[in-house]
């Protein structure tokens, strides 16, 4: 009988060390993903779908997002006090009925609910749009103006959810199936994804402001417009995409398994207080499952840099203006940000493919810690509003994203390879919801701080987050690989390496 060639990867036994690159090439040359079900034609074609379908859900939640601030802006002019309600309910909503909505995304089939996210986000979005136009005819009642923008706030919320199911499903879900089935690298399609993230979430903004600044009703009516006419694409591209990789189709002995699962932890409980200990026990159930996880603190780590003002948003844009920056001079920084985070995406799977998911995250995030470190320093022997000290943070942060983006794929890939695929819509919604709060918090710390030249502190909070961050996951690496730092590993000794072994006569 012919001796066979199987591939081992070595380990390193004396330290206990389990290696982690991703895909280790076949004697082919191929990644040792599972055989193609089509042509290279049929990939191209479901990747092509699938990235139409993602990229008008991000394009129009990234819109509307961006787009319903500057409308609330233009109805209540003078005060920001109903587009901060407005951003804070929708964060409160996500916070809440995430991991609720992500046991409800696992126990579906998956058609039906990336369906039904598609659905419930387009119709708030139209029907908000309605009422904004109603908005601005009414805008001297205040009695009806005040109950119309509550039921606003509700549609967002809806919306807000709608499009976190979309996301988790997707990226956190089919990714992952759709990556086997047709032999596509995962980490080149996180990257892939993510850059259309990135793209959706610099272009839609500035699209629907120079909308915006030529007349507020007519950028109300391009959201509804792009939003209806989109709804039908997404909804047919995304089916098309389930029908032609047969392994999305969830088997119903699965979805029953769940769904009796849930049953028989209600009917456990005793009678009599088994409304109110069923529902707390609903509740907590995710975030027990979250904290037990094996990769809770790499997800940790990076939902706490979400507790940041270091991101070119709209405090870190007033900033700049207030240190004496043009709009033009603010958007040309912008600019070069979202390059370096675009940039990030491309790097990062390189990286990840020659010394594994693991250590590309330490090195990505200790980058990120030492721009946004270097930036905050700039603070100690400079007048906070120095166009110096402002040029240095946004040299900094400007870095920094190429770590931050690095970083975001490294743990999305590692979430991938350890969650259960009962779990991952509930894991990475109880994760959607903790970065929520933390988001939160960075809002906190500038109310706290409000004022340009108190904008230090936030930074010295922001930078402190990543500092916490980056010791959260290095210890979650010491306790994957048994220590933190190897040398040969450090410089390249990590590759795999192959020897042949004979197969029994």
């Amino acid at each position: 009988m012919t001796n066979e060639q199987s591939l081992l990867v070595t380990s390193h036994s004396s330290t206990g060390e389990r290696d982690d690159v991703i895909s280790p090439p076949n004697s082919n040359g191929n990644t040792s993903q599972p055989e193609p079900n089509g042509s290279a034609l049929e990939t191209r074609s479901v990747l092509r779908r699938l990235y139409v379908s993602h990229s008008l859900s991000a394009w129009n939640s990234r819109m509307f997002e961006f787009g319903a601030v500057l409308f609330l802006a233009s109805i209540f002019p003078g005060t920001l006090l109903y587009a901060s309600i407005y951003a804070l309910v929708r964060s409160l909503a996500a916070v809440a009925l995430s991991s609720w909505l992500g046991a409800k995304v696992d126990s579906a089939d998956r058609l039906v609910a990336l369906r039904h996210s598609i659905v419930w986000q387009r119709v708030p979005v139209a029907v908000s749009c309605f009422c904004f136009i109603v908005l601005f005819k009414i805008a001297g009642s205040r009695g009806f103006s005040s109950t119309l923008f509550v039921f606003v706030s509700f549609l967002a919320c809806v919306e807000k959810l709608a499009a976190a199911a979309n996301t988790m499903a997707v990226e956190r879900d089919w990714a992952i199936v759709i990556s086997e089935s047709i032999d596509v690298p995962r980490q080149d399609l996180n990257a892939s994804m993510r850059r259309i993230d990135l793209f959706c979430k610099l272009a839609a903004p500035v699209f629907i402001s120079l909308v915006h600044s030529f007349s507020a009703r007519v950028a109300i009516w391009t959201v509804l417009g792009l939003n209806t006419a989109s709804v039908l694409v997404e909804y047919m591209a995304i089916a098309q995409v389930y029908r032609a990789v047969p392994n999305l189709k969830r088997s119903s002995a699965a979805i029953l398994q769940t769904e009796a699962l849930d049953e028989f932890t209600t009917q456990t409980q005793p009678h009599s207080p088994r409304s109110l200990m069923s529902r707390l026990s609903d509740t907590l159930a995710p975030w027990q499952e979250f904290g037990t996880s094996r990769v809770f603190m790499a997800s940790f780590a990076l939902s706490l840099l979400y507790l940041t003002v270091l991101s070119f948003g709209a405090t870190m844009v007033t900033y700049l203006l207030h240190s004496g920056f043009t709009p033009l001079e603010v958007s040309y920084m912008r600019i070069g940000s979202v390059a370096a985070e675009l940039s990030g995406t491309w790097i990062a799977p390189i990286i990840m493919s020659r010394i594994g998911p693991i250590r590309s995250g330490l090195w990505f995030l200790n980058w990120q810690f030492c721009c946004v470190a270097g930036a905050a320093a700039a603070y100690v022997p400079w007048d906070s509003n120095s166009r110096l000290v402002a040029g240095c943070l946004v040299i900094g942060v400007a870095f920094s994203r190429i770590g931050l983006w690095g970083f975001d794929l490294s743990v999305q890939f590692l979430v991938q390879e350890n969650v259960e695929e009962h779990a991952r819509a509930r894991f990475s919604a109880t994760e959607m919801a903790l970065q929520n709060i933390f988001e939160m918090l960075s809002f906190a710390s500038t109310i706290v701080f409000s004022r340009p030249e108190q904008f230090q502190y936030p930074v010295m909070i922001s930078s402190g987050a990543v500092a916490v961050a980056a010791i959260c996951f290095a210890a979650y690496v010491r306790k994957e690989r048994g220590h933190l730092l190897h040398r040969s590993k450090c410089i390249g000794g990590d590759k795999v390496h192959y020897r042949p072994v004979e197969s029994a006569a």
